[in-house]
């Protein structure tokens, strides 16, 4: 049985890391450059309390930025994708809480966002869209070590969200 060799895991794995920091680079900058936009997105899923839509909007795309630079530089790899398969969760039961109830919006996961027309919803897209990077995240939970990483640099460690077995350290 075909089995890769840990360099090849290693450049799938940053490729991974990468891919998916580019995410959440773009779409907290798109986000960030346009809060009224996110306020909107986040408000038009009618799910949180009045109170609660402007600190989540304000916080979204800080958080998805955050993400986005430690997986660029491959630093707490492991924790930063552990929270963005929970963010990602969050993202898919939010658009299917608002098909299963016939809302009628744009998830506004790269700007936008908002209501929409009759038949201008693409929540299967975008739910498999969110199940493939939540993939890219589970492959970084179980595998966080990947090249060009601060974590590699740093050490093995789990504190610093990568953990390197015996295995992969030979």
């Amino acid at each position: 049985m075909f089995r890769p060799s840990q360099a090849v895991l290693d450049v799938v794995g940053t490729l991974v890391r990468l891919g998916l920091a580019a995410v959440w680079l773009v779409s907290g900058s798109i986000k960030l450059s346009d809060a009224g936009q996110t306020y909107l997105a986040v408000k038009a899923y009618d799910v949180l309390p009045d109170g609660v839509v402007h600190p989540v909007a304000t916080a979204l795309p800080l958080l998805e930025l955050a993400l986005g630079v430690f997986l660029l530089f491959g630093l707490v790899t492991r924790i930063a994708a552990a929270v963005s398969a929970v963010l990602l969760v969050v993202f898919i039961a939010g658009v299917a809480q608002s098909w299963a109830r016939g809302l009628t919006i744009d998830c506004g996961c790269f700007g936008g966002g908002g209501q929409v027309a009759d038949g201008q919803t693409q929540y299967p897209q975008e739910i498999l869209r969110d199940v493939g990077f939540l993939v890219l995240a589970g492959w970084l939970i179980v595998r966080a070590r990947t090249r060009l990483a601060v974590d590699g640099w740093l050490g093995a460690g789990s504190a610093r969200g990568e953990y390197v077995t015996e295995a992969e350290r030979t």
